[in-house]
């Protein structure tokens, strides 16, 4: 293929993602998730209903499950509020038009791709899926509502009232979901570059000490306070992801021998 027909591939590849996400996006905008019970069973389905929506749904539930009982989020401008569903509902678009995404991306690449190579991909999809899913899950339930109640705690500590802007709630909530998905990528990235040949295992030992800062540098960036506290909560699951990507990545080396998979 020309460099102009990469570029129409492309092009296509990226408009069909694109599509989805938005189709997804305005589905959880314009519709509410409602249930009824059919013959003893609870059937879920879809109500137009723009003000009660799926992103409004969601938003409320991020309201119960994370924020202290003692803060009260508010809206303090007029479009606050729509445009902080509108952030969920994209929000929304990119997590559950993320198989859609990869096959997109994965239908681009692999013509350029060697066989071995292209199983390597397909071995390391469904685990990759997990582990975005698994951190999003582990800042949920653990990393979040620590954070939210230590940081308000200050406030506490000198008698003030405690509020939190619907925006600033779902920025930051976003902001560790997706960090914490990214972030949780750590293995199959290692384990990837290694079989394919790129590095070598032990690579991942020698630059242990610049990984460690470097992880603390991505815990300072994401984290809103200067404590340090909430930025070793950030960087001490990504060391112990290291460290289980370096051990994987030892284990190809003695399984498949050095050098690229075969």
């Amino acid at each position: 293929m020309s460099l102009m027909e990469h570029f129409a591939e492309l092009r296509a590849r990226v408009i069909r993602a694109i599509i989805t996400v938005m189709a997804i996006s305005a589905g959880s905008f314009a519709f509410s998730l409602r249930n009824s019970d059919v013959g003893g069973f609870t059937v879920y389905y879809l109500f137009p209903d723009p003000f009660h929506n799926i992103a409004a749904q969601f938003l409320q539930k991020l309201q119960e499950d994370l924020v202290p009982e003692y803060v009260r989020v508010i809206v303090t401008t007029p479009g606050e509020a729509i445009f902080s569903l509108f952030y969920v509902s994209i929000f929304l678009g990119i997590a559950l038009g993320m198989p859609m995404i990869v096959y997109q991306l994965g239908k681009f690449v692999a013509p350029g791709l060697y066989p071995h190579e292209k199983r390597l991909i397909l071995r390391m999809a469904i685990p990759s899926a997990a582990l975005f899913i698994g951190g999003a899950i582990f800042a949920y339930f653990y990393v979040i509502p620590f954070t939210l109640n230590f940081l308000f705690r200050y406030a506490l500590s000198v008698n003030l009232t405690t509020f939190l802007t619907i925006t600033s709630f779902v920025s930051f909530v976003l902001m560790f979901l997706l960090a914490f998905g990214l972030a949780f990528q750590m293995p199959i990235i290692m384990v990837g570059l290694t079989s394919v040949g790129v590095v070598e295992s032990d690579f991942w030992k020698r630059n242990f000490n610049y990984a460690a800062v470097g992880m603390l540098i991505f815990g300072a960036l994401i984290t809103p306070d200067g404590s340090g506290i909430t930025m070793f909560l950030v960087a001490g699951p990504m060391l112990v992801l290291y460290a289980a990507g370096y051990l994987l990545t030892t284990y190809h080396k003695v399984k498949i021998g050095i050098g690229p998979l075969s």
